[in-house]
């Protein structure tokens, strides 16, 4: 059985390439796809204008603070040469 504080709390961090410039994105969210969508239909303040995206990294976080703590990590200057 799946303990109550889990079921249905899935949090993603990913890392987005702009097909058009080369430009690198890392983000967190609650639902990838949607927020994949979100980027690639330039309704995203930090994206908007450099799309089209291609997903190029993601992995599954436990909660909101690993995903945002994972996030930070990405891109500090340790995280972005890994």
């Amino acid at each position: 059985m799946i303990p109550l504080e889990i079921k249905n709390v899935t949090w993603y961090v990913y890392v987005l390439r702009s097909e058009k410039s080369g430009y690198w994105y890392t983000g967190s969210t609650k639902d990838l796809r949607k927020r994949f969508r979100q980027h690639n239909e330039n309704k995203s303040t930090y994206t908007n204008q450099r799309g089209p995206w291609e997903l190029i990294y993601y992995e599954w976080c436990k909660d909101e603070e690993d995903a945002r703590s994972r996030e930070l990590y990405l891109k500090s200057g340790m995280g972005r040469y890994l």
